[in-house]
């Protein structure tokens, strides 16, 4: 549970617990001392009431006339006083907490927080050895009750202004601290996608501001090994190139040749001599698998390198991509969107994006049992985005990539852009992005 809890409350818990407990302990010390307090307080004047009782009793003895005297005695004191006489006959009863008279802005819980002390003393006053009232002493607590209710307002408004200021103390600190560390965070969730240019902001304490140091250090190391694999992967894309065109030179100047030959043999036999037997049957035959071995090679041609592209343009060297798988495969019905600015693209781009959208096509035909398929090549905005999509069986989920689309994926890589392989609503999507520099530089070119 306590681990779940933010940082900023798991400071903050532990301040608001102390400062209420430093309130709680306040009112505590301030229920067991007060009471002592007025307590003793007031026992000098209770001293002075059974000192004054005594002074009048001896008066009264000594006197002709005691009660003329104690007649005196009681118009000399003042309805104010907290001496007074009381009668022996009708004496009222005295009611708890009777000091605290005038309690004017002290709430009752406060007064009954404290057990305000029974400081009421009676003295007997007496005539003729018969006891007619007491000199009584009844003091008014108010005064000190508003002292204390006034101290226990002032510790509690400190106790409530340190909790304030500790709190925005305490929450400022807490930014100060998150803070590069949220930065931290989502550099590292950076890195971890692939971007190392943002570098992470270097702030906060001094271990956190190393971490951020150390974190952009290592960015900067993984950007320079990314820019090495591809720079490496582009080299070995660019000798894979070559060595295809070079393949593709020789079957193209040699075996084009060879074939084209014994094609014109075949013909030539059969056109020379009418049809005899089984002589007739071999060389028609001998013609149909010469055709046979120059269509194969011309797909293998094909396939190791689309001379075309350069000739034709990219866009419409897709449109005869398209066509030819029409051709076929005419049981799956093909839809497309190609953008005619691909056109303006050449060069390694213009291969991959042929080569994608091929190796696509070629596993939809080969593995995926579908009824129809969607070629999209679009430039949107900054980059490129070629979707090939079918409504086939889909593909295993322990084997993403086979062989031709990792090589289409180490192309992709090496031109900076992403390709991926997606099973969404019964369709299955090989989605690739690169990045548009250069179809924004032919234009500005042309």
């Amino acid at each position: 549970m306590w681990q779940r809890l933010s940082f900023r409350t798991q400071l903050f818990l532990p301040l608001g617990a102390s400062f209420l407990a430093a309130l709680i302990l306040g009112g505590i010390l301030l229920q067991i001392f007060a009471t002592d307090q007025l307590a003793d307080e007031n026992e000098p004047a209770r001293r002075s009431t059974r000192t004054i009782a005594t002074a009048l009793n001896n008066t009264l003895r000594a006197s002709d006339n005691p009660q003329k005297i104690l007649d005196a005695f009681v118009q000399s004191l003042t309805t104010s006083s907290d001496i007074q006489f009381r009668p022996a006959e009708g004496r009222p009863a005295s009611s708890p907490n009777s000091a605290a008279r005038n309690l004017q802005g002290v709430p009752q819980w406060f007064v009954n927080l404290l057990v305000v002390p029974d400081t009421d003393a009676a003295a007997p006053v007496l005539i003729d050895g018969k006891r007619i009232g007491d000199i009584v002493f009844l003091p008014d607590l108010s005064a000190d009750l508003f002292e204390k209710w006034i101290g226990f307002l002032a510790l509690t408004s400190l106790v409530a202004v340190l909790t304030v200021l500790t709190g925005i103390i305490a929450y400022v600190f807490a930014g100060s601290a998150l803070r590069p560390l949220q930065n931290l965070g989502e550099g590292l969730t950076r890195m971890r996608c692939g971007d190392y240019a943002k570098p992470i902001p270097v702030g906060g304490p001094p271990e956190i501001r190393r971490s951020c140091a150390e974190a952009n250090a290592l960015a900067a190391t993984l950007a320079q090994l990314s820019q090495d694999n591809r720079d490496l992967m582009h080299r070995l894309v660019s000798l894979q190139d070559d060595e295809r065109r070079d393949l593709a030179r020789e079957l193209h100047d040699e075996l084009g040749p060879l074939l084209f030959s014994i094609r014109a043999g075949a013909i030539a036999l059969i056109e020379a001599s009418p049809p005899v037997g089984n002589l007739g049957n071999s060389a028609q035959q001998m013609l149909q698998s010469v055709e046979a071995l120059q269509q194969t090679n011309r797909r293998i041609l094909d396939r190791l390198r689309p001379l075309y592209i350069e000739e034709l343009g990219l866009a419409t060297s897709v449109q005869t991509l398209l066509r030819n798988f029409r051709k076929q495969a005419p049981h799956i019905v093909l839809t497309d969107t190609i953008d005619p600015e691909l056109n303006v693209i050449d060069g390694p781009l213009a291969r991959t994006i042929y080569r994608v959208i091929q190796e696509a096509l070629t596993n939809v035909l080969r593995h995926a049992k579908a009824s129809s398929a969607h070629v999209q090549a679009t430039v949107n905005g900054e980059a490129l985005v070629i979707e090939i999509s079918d409504d086939g069986g889909g593909f295993p989920a322990d084997n993403v990539f086979g062989r031709g689309l990792t090589g289409m994926h180490e192309r992709v890589r090496a031109l900076s852009g992403s390709l991926s392989l997606l099973r969404v609503d019964e369709r299955t999507y090989v989605r690739c992005r690169l990045p548009a520099e250069p179809v924004r530089e032919a234009q500005a070119g042309d």
